[in-house]
């Protein structure tokens, strides 16, 4: 009698993507084994994606089923796994990350050449322009579910207007940060535990602050790296200190 194979763990992935690269990690460090699937330079790996039925990327899939992994707990429960996740930082805290975050990513889109600042970055279609924008933008759609605005995974694929300069990316992005902080300012459930929508299923809103403080940090290290390529020193880099209590991932861009 012929033995059927065990179904193998498969993540599903593209480059520069943070969630991505933290799901890898997360189940490297569980000791799992899985399948590595890049679906943007995989056309096979991208229609094996599609025929799961799930639009974006880190999946985890297992015997024909799969799970988002914009939530951890998720990936926990979907896999069964015996783990106990980081608990997060308190809400004041992680809306105090977003403010150095997003000031730190402001600083560093004017250190750009403006000739650099539309330069497809590494294995992804992704430029120093598009990858501050998101930065800002990650901020801003967490701040709209805040406000009972739906969060759909669309928004991540914004991308600035063409006429946008480094300043004008920077400037927009010190109004998200402003609005961010003078919505936090009139928040009277500082516990942030109610529920807001998203597309990946209603969570709280604390859950959602972590996801987006850590969400922005790990691109804000990636303009880090974007302007050491055209060989400049990022003004004030993020440091340990500034990241500590948010689950970044070890790495800064995944090839």
């Amino acid at each position: 009698m012929e033995m059927s194979t065990p179904a193998r763990i498969k993540v599903f992935w593209q480059p520069g993507c943070s969630s991505c690269l933290r799901t890898k990690e997360f189940l490297t460090q569980q000791g799992i084994d899985f399948e590595s699937i890049d679906v943007h330079n995989d056309p096979d790996g991208a229609a094996q994606l599609r025929a799961l039925g799930a639009r974006s990327v880190p999946v985890v899939a297992l015997g024909g089923k799969y799970t988002l992994c914009q939530s951890f707990g998720d990936v926990v429960k979907f896999l069964d796994l015996k783990t106990k996740l980081m608990d997060p930082l308190p809400p004041d805290q992680l809306v105090a990350k977003l403010e150095l975050v997003l000031t730190a990513a402001a600083r560093y889109t004017l250190q750009f050449p403006e000739a650099a600042l539309r330069e497809t970055f590494r294995d992804r279609n992704r430029t120093p322009a598009g990858t501050a924008f998101h930065v800002f933008r990650v901020a801003e759609m967490g701040l709209q579910a805040a406000q009972q605005i739906e969060l759909q995974f669309e928004g991540f694929n914004d991308v600035p207007p063409d006429d946008w300069s480094a300043q004008d990316i920077a400037d927009w992005g010190l109004q998200v940060r402003d609005r961010l902080l003078a919505w936090w300012a009139q928040e009277t459930d500082r516990s942030a535990s109610y529920t807001v929508p998203t597309y990946y299923g209603r969570r709280t809103l604390h859950d959602v602050l972590e996801r987006t403080a850590w969400h922005a940090a790990q691109h804000t290290r990636q303009l880090i790296l974007m302007l050491e390529s055209h060989g400049v020193l990022a003004d004030r880099p993020l440091s340990s200190e500034d990241l500590a209590g948010l689950p970044v991932p070890d790495k800064v861009w995944d090839r």
